[in-house]
């Protein structure tokens, strides 16, 4: 019985939550607060929901090798999926209406400083 494929995916699931870790640490930093980690709704998931001043950023995490690659593993249909996960969860969460969203993606390159892209979708 091969095993190989549920190492690679177990190591990659552990490689995914060192990576979100980081980033969660560098937007305290930056001052953001933390709602939310894998948030999950019926459309998908979130990585992370993050608050700072009247902005709430619905972020994706990429672990990847190159910034490139990671702006393209975000598709067209998982941009659809969180977005309409972050609609549900304004509706789960009214006191947040009224504020702006914004969809945002962070990668974490080998031995690099997890780099921040802004805005890197709209509705």
């Amino acid at each position: 019985m091969n095993r190989e494929p549920d190492f690679r995916r177990s190591r990659a699931y552990i490689r995914g939550l060192s990576a979100e870790f980081l980033c969660v640490w560098l937007l305290r930093l930056k001052g953001y607060r933390i709602l939310a980690r894998r948030y999950r709704g019926p459309a998908g998931e979130i990585d992370i929901i993050a608050r700072r001043g009247r902005l709430i950023a619905a972020i994706e995490v990429k672990a990847r090798a190159s910034l490139t690659e990671a702006l393209e593993s975000v598709s067209k249909r998982q941009q659809k999926r969180i977005t309409q996960t972050l609609l549900y969860f304004q509706s789960r969460h009214p006191r947040l209406a009224g504020l702006d969203y914004r969809f945002d993606v962070m990668w974490v390159g080998p031995r690099r400083t997890p780099k921040h892209i802004l805005d890197a979708w709209r509705l």
